[in-house]
């Protein structure tokens, strides 16, 4: 997959897939638009001291690093699982710039999380562990991971990968989810928030990042 680096608004970078016409993170701001949608609308709306978070995406690892950041930030422990069918290049993951407002310890926190094993559970701090997971979503074993209290949905757009916005996604997440469990996601459409609500989610639809009015938050009672 070839993948160019840009420079978003808020001068957080992005990938942009030109064969899909799609970025990883919004160009009005990656870092801002992560920390709206997935840490304040998500890790910051679950009252649990100790979360299981699930990642659709893991993408630049922009969500995993903010997570961690936050993680130690507040004293959370938190066990991080996130799925990856097409994993970052050396290259390009280092060309990046999560760490552009944070200190050079932050800097080796984000290398960390992107040299660290695949498959396998990663402690990366006393309160922080990883295990991303190289797969595809739609033949995914929801049962080889615990029960998850947060899940970030953060797939390419619905009408791009499709086949991740399915109903029988949304049912086998919803299924394996904790009660009182939250998903978050920066889309808005209508067909998906349906499609939660089919699955069982209690939705709503809340205010959404620079450029965009509203995104969608389900609980599992």
């Amino acid at each position: 997959m070839k993948r160019q680096i840009l420079t978003t608004e808020d001068g957080s970078h992005t990938l942009y897939v030109p064969e899909m016409d799609e970025h990883y993170h919004s160009i009005h701001g990656a870092r801002q638009e992560s920390m709206h949608v997935f840490i304040e609308a998500g890790l910051n709306a679950h009252p649990g001291k100790e979360l299981t978070i699930f990642e659709v995406g893991f993408g630049t690892g922009l969500n995993a690093f903010l997570t961690a950041l936050e993680s130690k930030h507040q004293q959370r422990k938190i066990t991080y699982h996130t799925i990856e069918k097409f994993p970052l290049r050396e290259e390009e993951w280092k060309s990046l710039n999560p760490e552009k407002d944070t200190d050079n310890e932050d800097s080796q926190l984000f290398t960390h999380l992107h040299n660290c094993q695949w498959e396998k559970i990663n402690h990366i701090d006393d309160k922080f562990q990883l295990q991303k997971i190289e797969g595809d979503l739609t033949n995914f074993n929801f049962q080889a991971l615990p029960p998850f209290d947060l899940v970030y949905f953060d797939a390419f757009a619905p009408d791009k990968q499709p086949q991740l916005w399915s109903p029988k996604i949304f049912a086998a997440i919803f299924n394996h989810m904790a009660n009182d469990g939250i998903l978050v996601t920066y889309s808005a459409k209508g067909t998906v928030r349906r499609i939660m609500q089919s699955a069982g989610f209690q939705m709503e639809r809340i205010p959404g990042p620079p450029g965009k009015r509203e995104m969608l938050r389900g609980r599992k009672p």
